[in-house]
């Protein structure tokens, strides 16, 4: 079951992902699942909006994210569980992690809780948002076609919150720099490690392969992964010395010995748009280097080489001529790498690691999370842990659509209602899911011509919204004619 399973019926989704929900009153839980399955139907509302103008409704909102129980770990709680129990089925998962900035603009007080984020960290306040999302990898080889396969997203696995604080004066006055003094003040990249820690160890008969960028390329991280027994596929960003043997004999350089490997195979992709380059596709070539040996590196209390190297292999995906600096993935892998497919598997898996940029997108973009009015960081990361269930849900539409598209209209996850409206709207029988989704995608501006491709969770996300105030209209109006 995916994360967007029942989506169009948002009281059933909100039961389903946070019926569950722990907080010492029964009315707190009704609550929550109240401002989730609002949240559902229309991302991105305002809380007063949401309680269409109720003011004592908006007032229980703001009370319900206030309360000292109404943490986002209790409130992602039953969501989280939900995703575990499907982890445990036999097969491959991808568990992409990452972290983003959230930001809100300074208001007349500083937000208590917050701190300073992003370049002009001396007004901006804001804090770290470190996720886990777990997506299901299909057990045939992806379609070499196929620019990257389609994948269930199962939901959240973890979600922390990091507030910065001001390098202490103590440490300033450190007259080593403050390196001692900052050894005893948690770390940004221990956040790492720490999800990891919250999600355990895989069932026999289940692989989970955790799937990262440059920031996930630590020492403790990646001990962190094979201590789980947990695969890993994070791109590197440190030129790391190998080494050979029980002896570990210095064995070179990582950059160098994956640069000296000749290509072995090609792969089809395409790029995102970025500012000032827009999307395009390429063609990647993919190289693979033999087994190898990452050595430990230097730590407080420990010299290089000390503690135990990490074994694995490595894949190099590259372009070799493209507009403007051409791309280049030195992709760090648990396994060695031994032939051309396991490469090619290890970049597709590492491909797929867009989805958590896509949530980033559709949290901030799609649900507003930075313009959330909320005074307190508290009541902020409570919203926002609501907000992030809601915001993979819409990614996952987008996943869904690509997934099957030939199976029949019906298994679009639509109600028979919204179904036949939006038949009726189209003017067209859509038998098909892809029909269903091209439709939606059409009122949310999809233009769907040749060169568009196919539509995203952006104009999925606004279709939905309008077919539901189309399906609101229609009841309404029967109710008035039975009046």
């Amino acid at each position: 079951m995916s994360i967007s399973t029942d989506f169009g019926a948002a009281a059933q989704w909100a039961q389903t992902h946070f019926g569950g929900v722990v907080l010492g009153d029964i009315r707190r839980a009704r609550r929550v699942v109240r401002l989730a399955a609002g949240w559902a139907r229309e991302p991105g509302a305002s809380i007063p909006r949401l309680s269409q103008g109720q003011a004592y409704a908006s007032k229980a909102a703001y009370q319900l994210l206030g309360h000292a129980q109404t943490t986002p770990d209790a409130l992602q709680a039953p969501h989280r569980q939900l995703v575990t129990q499907q982890l445990q089925a036999p097969g491959t998962y991808l568990l992409v992690e990452d972290t983003t900035e959230l930001s809100w603009p300074e208001a007349a007080e500083r937000r208590a809780g917050l701190g300073p984020v992003g370049p002009g960290k001396a007004r901006s306040q804001g804090g770290l948002l470190h996720s886990l999302v777990a997506a299901a990898w299909p057990e045939r080889d992806p379609d070499p076609a196929a620019k990257r396969p389609a994948l269930p997203l199962l939901g959240l696995l973890d979600q922390q919150f990091h507030v910065r604080q001001p390098v202490p004066e103590a440490e300033k006055a450190h007259p080593h720099g403050g390196s001692r003094p900052r050894q005893s003040r948690p770390r940004e990249s221990a956040l790492w490690a720490h999800s990891l820690r919250a999600v355990g160890t895989p069932p026999p008969g289940t692989r989970w392969v955790v799937v990262a960028d440059r920031g996930a390329d630590i020492y403790e991280h990646l001990q962190q992964c094979q201590a789980q027994g947990l695969g890993f596929v994070v791109r590197a960003a440190q030129n790391r010395a190998l080494v050979a043997g029980a002896d570990q004999t210095p064995a070179g350089r990582l950059f160098e010995q994956a640069r000296a490997q000749p290509s072995a195979g090609t792969l089809s992709l395409t790029l995102r748009g970025r500012p000032r380059q827009p999307a395009r596709d390429v063609e990647l070539q993919v190289s693979f280097s033999p087994a190898l040996a990452l050595r430990a590196p230097q730590r407080p209390g420990a010299a290089t080489g000390k503690g135990a190297p990490v074994p694995g292999g490595v894949v190099r995906v590259w372009e070799e001529t493209g507009p403007g600096p051409n791309l280049e993935w030195l992709l760090l892998c648990d396994q060695p790498i031994t032939d051309v497919a396991q490469a090619l598997g290890c970049a597709r898996q590492y491909a797929s690691r867009w989805l958590i940029e896509d949530f980033h997108k559709a949290l901030k973009t799609g649900l507003g999370a930075e313009k959330l009015q909320l005074q307190t960081a508290a009541r902020l990361f409570a919203a926002v842990a609501l907000l992030s269930v809601v915001a993979l849900a819409l990614v996952d539409l987008r996943e869904k659509s690509r997934l099957e598209p030939d199976l029949p209209a019906e298994a679009a996850g639509l109600t028979t209602t919204a179904l036949r409206v939006l038949r009726h709207q189209r003017r067209r029988p859509l038998a098909t899911v892809r029909e269903v989704y091209l439709a939606l995608a059409a009122l949310g501006g999809h233009l769907g011509r040749k060169g568009d491709g196919p539509p995203g969770w952006q104009p999925l996300w606004l279709g939905r919204r309008s077919l539901r105030l189309l399906v609101e209209g229609v009841n309404m109006a029967a109710q008035l004619q039975d009046e």
